[in-house]
Parts: C-alpha cells; structure tokens; sequence
C-alpha cells in the first residue's frame, strides 16, 4: 500500500496547488478590470495571470489529474469506478474545475487582447465557484467510506 500513500500525498499537494491558482486568477481579474485604464499596471497584472496560469496552474491540473487516476488504478480501476458512486460525483466536479480553469485562460486572453468587457464585481463572483466546488469536494473525500453502492 505504499504506492497508494504516495500517490495520495502527491495528489493532495498537487490539487492544493491547482486550487491555489484557480482561487488567485480571477482575484488578478478583479483587479485588471477594475483598473483596466492604467495600462502599467494592467501590463504587470498580465504578466502575473500568464505566469500564475501556465507556469503554477496547468503543471498543477495535470499532476492532480495524472495522480488522480493513478489512485484510480492502484484502488482497482474499473471495479472501483463501477462500485464508487461518490468517486463519480467527485469526477464531475472536476471536470466542472477543469472546464473552469480553460474559462480563466480564456478570460486572460481576452485581457491580453484588451476585448474583455467583465467586471469587477463579475469576477468577484465568479472567484466562488472554485470554493464552492472544493467545499463539495472536501465533504465527498471525507465522507466517502458512507457513500458506496455496492
């Protein structure tokens, strides 16, 4: 059960990491949009989204998902997956974070271009919905050993 361990402590620190970009991004677009007519502040806000999100966030999402699914094997695969229906809500979820964080590259693109036309007070909202998604994934991950079908 070694492998499992490991696996398990790559991906908490993985996905950890993941959640810090998708919670830190859209806080960068509150204030590029709200400051979006003080163009050097707005270059170096640029500079922190393409880092945040290329260099921290897209590493981060592929390990989550990569130690995610070698948990997946190492639990029994198929049989797990077919047994586990908490796994299949968790799964949605993060594909839900994963479609989540393609919206936040496309949200920055349009700040590079200068064709974004969001808010402020948008992104402030939509900050949430990453915390709201680990919230469901935290209670799923620690309530589990309840929530199989057999």
């Amino acid at each position: 059960m070694a492998t499992y361990e490991w696996l398990k402590i790559f991906h908490i620190l993985a996905f950890t990491s993941w959640m810090a970009m998708l919670f830190y991004i859209p806080r960068l677009f509150v204030y590029h949009a709200e400051h979006i007519e003080n163009q050097d502040f707005t270059e170096v806000v640029k500079i922190q989204e393409s880092k945040l999100y290329y260099f921290i966030g897209w590493p981060a999402m592929i390990a989550t998902l990569l130690s995610g699914v070698g948990l997946i094997v190492v639990l029994g695969g198929g049989e797990y997956m077919r047994v586990s229906a908490w796994l299949h809500i968790k799964l949605t979820l993060i594909i839900a974070l994963v479609g989540y964080h393609l919206l936040c590259g496309h949200y920055m693109k349009s700040f590079e271009k200068g064709t974004c036309t969001r808010s402020g007070k948008f992104f402030r909202v939509f900050n949430e919905i990453p915390t709201l998604i680990l919230i469901a994934v935290v209670i799923l991950v620690i309530l589990q050993p309840n929530l199989w079908v057999k």
